[in-house]
């Protein structure tokens, strides 16, 4: 059984902040091949899908694609704010390297 992921309220909350529910939008987080180790992320406000897995929190929404959920099982999913900049991060503990930039890794 695939785990799905799990989001923090920080990143519900960030969402929140940005008006993503008023605007009928979702944090879509998606698995493309490409990127330094072989898989990246592809974090994008997107209108969620008929095949979306849907989690939510605060009322606000946080979809994955069929294709990309395996690539995702038991991840969490989360926002961070450093001084280089604040954005969504993944910890993926499928993911047996990753790059620098936090988003492309390899399984």
């Amino acid at each position: 059984m695939i785990l799905p992921p799990k989001v923090t309220e920080r990143a519900y909350n960030r969402l929140a902040e940005i008006g993503a529910a008023e605007q009928g939008k979702a944090l879509r987080v998606a698995v493309e091949g490409g990127g330094c180790s072989g898989f990246q992320y592809d974090i994008s406000l997107d209108d969620p899908a008929d095949d979306d897995l849907v989690l939510e929190g605060g009322g606000e929404k946080v979809v994955v694609d069929s294709v990309s959920l395996p690539f995702l099982a038991d991840a969490t999913i989360d926002f961070t704010e450093e001084l280089i900049g604040a954005r969504f991060v993944i910890e993926n503990p499928n993911a047996t390297s990753s790059c620098g930039c936090g988003t492309s890794f390899s399984i």
